[in-house]
């Protein structure tokens, strides 16, 4: 999604797709580094920011969506 994105901003400028990028970039961090911790300290308070970053990849695919079908 980041390597389509790049290209696709690199031909449009539009603040959704900034938007979309650091969504992206939050929710990888976000569910894909708290997972991680999870497993590797067994933490399990760490599962409640999992969600986060799921809501963040969500916002960062409709905001592409909203960037490539606005008029």
């Amino acid at each position: 999604a980041l390597i389509a994105l790049a290209f696709i901003s690199s031909r449009i400028d539009n603040l959704a797709l900034q938007i979309a990028g650091w969504s992206f970039v939050l929710g990888i961090l976000l569910f894909s580094g708290s997972l991680y911790a999870l497993v590797l300290t067994e933490n399990r308070s760490l599962g409640m920011i999992t969600p986060i970053g799921g809501l963040c990849f969500l916002l960062g695919w409709f905001s592409l969506a909203f960037a490539l079908f606005k008029p």
